[in-house]
C-alpha cells in the first residue's frame, strides 16, 4: 500500500514538474513574440498559459495586453472587437487582484478601458475617465519608466481637451466635475516621455503630432508626422502610426 502511495504521488509530482516546465516554455516564447509585437502568434501562447493557471499575474496581464491588441488589429466587426476588450478588462482586474504592486495589471486596465471607450457613449466614456486616469496614476507609481502608461496618459489629457461643452456639462451634472487634468499641454508632455522611453516605437510620434494639430500647432504637427513617415516600421503599430501619419499630412 505504502509502495502504491509513493508511486502515485511519484508520478503526480513529475506531471507537475514536466507541466510547469511546459508553462515555462511557452512563456518564453509568447513573451518573445509580445516584444517583438507579434500579437498574432503571441495571443494563442498567452490563451493557453492563463487556462494552465489563471493566477498567475504574468500569464493575465501579458494575456489581457493580447487580448487588446489581436481584438484590435485582427478581429473585425466593433461587437467582435468589444468581446475582446471585454476580456482584456476583465483579466486585467482579476491580474490586479493577484498582484496589486503590478504596474504592468494596472496598465492593462487601463489599455483595455481606452479601447472600449472608443467606441462608447459620451456617458460611458465620461464614467471611464476617471478610472482610466487611476488605473494610468497607479502604473506610473509602480513604475515611472512605463513608456505605454504614458502614451496612455497622453491619449487620456487629449480627450478630455477635446470634450465637447455638452460632455463637460455632463460630466459638471453626473460626475462631480471634469477629473482634474485633461489639457493638450499635458498630453504633449505625456507623450514626450513616451517618445523618449521609446525612441523607436512610431506610434508615440504619431500621437504627439495628433495631438499638435488639434492645439491648432500645424508647423510641429507636421514635424512629428514627418518623423513618422521617415521612421522604419518594425510591427504593425508602426505600420498604423505611418498610415495615419500621412493622412495627417494631407491635412496639413
Amino acid at each position: 500500500m505504502k509502495k502504491r502511495l509513493f508511486t502515485l504521488l511519484f508520478i503526480a509530482v513529475s506531471a507537475a514538474t514536466i507541466i510547469a516546465q511546459d508553462n515555462d516554455d511557452t512563456y518564453t516564447k509568447a513573451l518573445k513574440y509580445k516584444t517583438e509585437y507579434k500579437y498574432k502568434e503571441a495571443f494563442p501562447l498567452f490563451q493557453v498559459l492563463v487556462k494552465s493557471d489563471s493566477n498567475n499575474v504574468n500569464y493575465l496581464q501579458n494575456a489581457s495586453y493580447c487580448y487588446s491588441k489581436y481584438g484590435y488589429y485582427h478581429v473585425t466587426g466593433e461587437t467582435q472587437k468589444i468581446k475582446f476588450y471585454q476580456s482584456a478588462e476583465y483579466l486585467a482586474k482579476k491580474a490586479i487582484k493577484v498582484n496589486e504592486k503590478s504596474a504592468d495589471a494596472h496598465y492593462v486596465y487601463a489599455m483595455a478601458l481606452g479601447r472600449i471607450n472608443e467606441n462608447a457613449s459620451s456617458k460611458q466614456k465620461i464614467a471611464n475617465a476617471k478610472l482610466i486616469k487611476s488605473q494610468v496614476d497607479r502604473a506610473i507609481e509602480l513604475n515611472p519608466k512605463l513608456a505605454g502608461a504614458y502614451h496612455i496618459f497622453g491619449r487620456w489629457h487629449r480627450t478630455i481637451a477635446n470634450f465637447s461643452a455638452i460632455e463637460k456639462a455632463m460630466i459638471n451634472s453626473f460626475f462631480g466635475g471634469v477629473p482634474q487634468g485633461g489639457s493638450f499641454d499635458d498630453a504633449v508632455k505625456s507623450f514626450m516621455v513616451a517618445v523618449s522611453l521609446e525612441p523607436k516605437f512610431l506610434m508615440h510620434q504619431y500621437e504627439l503630432a495628433q495631438t499638435y494639430y488639434d492645439m491648432g500647432k500645424k508647423a510641429e504637427a507636421k514635424v512629428w508626422a514627418k518623423k513618422v513617415t521617415e521612421g522604419a516600421a518594425n510591427n504593425e503599430d508602426d505600420l498604423k502610426a505611418k498610415k495615419e501619419s500621412e493622412l495627417l499630412l494631407g491635412k496639413l
